[in-house]
């Protein structure tokens, strides 16, 4: 069993310290400078032409996460949907000038929902149609720039939310995102099932993953191992998976340790 290469989801600042780890293996590079609602409603251009210099060279797959702060993709506001589908565009067209094939969006399906959709049997459905509205011209936007949306879980706790949500709406260019550190928040907090389910539930549609741990309490990023996720059957899962989606650390501190944690995790997986 071979799991795909690890790589990082990083800022620029960072790529000093790792450039030789992710350019020697051609590991995949997530760019998340651009996630800031100042950053994305401003001028990118010279961050992008950082990212450009930054990256030559590198061969592997490359994806940004796209903006998120306040923009839900459920929201009812028309005049609001407009701003959101605004900087989620500009994110495309940032992914494709830097040669990214895939965009992280924010799921916006909650625990209240989960709790909600017997006492409002409208609401569902109303999610989704707004979700769909929401993203149709991104989508026609990203298909045009060879670049896809993957849903990222953020305080799901009913998987089937996100899967059911792509699965409606039916374009290529959209898929699904386990952060596994958030699912185990949900699992830990909510009840959610845990995260090699939440993967396991992804099926096929799994595009993309975040591999960072927690300590059940808080959204910590921290270094696999570190925390209270049982990796072992995490990296079983995600060696035989048939979609090889790319694996990312997602790490908040320490980047210097991403070789020796991408050994850890690689490990696990050759043992099976």
């Amino acid at each position: 069993m071979t799991v795909p290469t690890i790589g990082a989801a990083m800022l620029l600042h960072n790529m000093d310290i790792l450039r030789d780890w992710l350019f020697d293996m051609d590991r995949p590079i997530e760019i998340q400078d651009f996630v800031g609602p100042d950053v994305i409603a401003g001028d990118t251009t010279a961050l992008v032409q950082d990212w450009q210099a930054a990256l030559r060279g590198h061969k592997g797959a490359r994806g940004i996460h796209g903006p998120f702060f306040g923009l839900d993709l459920s929201n009812p506001d028309m005049d609001m949907r407009a701003i959101i589908q605004t900087r989620l565009n500009k994110g495309v067209d940032i992914a494709h000038a830097l040669g990214g094939q895939w965009m992280v969006v924010h799921s916006p399906f909650t625990f209240w929902h989960s709790l909600n959709y017997t006492n409002y049997p409208f609401l569902r459905e109303s999610l989704f149609d707004a979700v769909a509205d929401c993203l149709a011209p991104v989508l026609q936007r990203a298909a045009n720039a060879g670049v896809t949306l993957v849903v990222e879980n953020i305080d799901d706790t009913a998987p089937a939310d996100r899967s059911d949500l792509v699965a409606q709406i039916d374009h290529p260019n959209l898929k699904l995102s386990v952060d596994t550190g958030h699912a185990d928040l949900a699992h830990a907090n909510y009840g959610a099932p845990p995260v090699v389910d939440v993967l396991h539930h992804a099926g096929n549609n799994l595009a993309h993953v975040h591999l960072q741990d927690v300590d059940g309490h808080a959204d910590r990023h921290w270094h696999p191992g570190d925390g209270r996720i049982n990796w072992r059957p995490v990296m079983d899962l995600l060696g035989a998976h048939p979609s090889a989606p790319p694996l990312l650390l997602e790490v908040r501190n320490n980047q210097h340790r991403f070789p020796q944690t991408a050994a850890f995790l690689e490990g696990l997986a050759a043992r099976g």
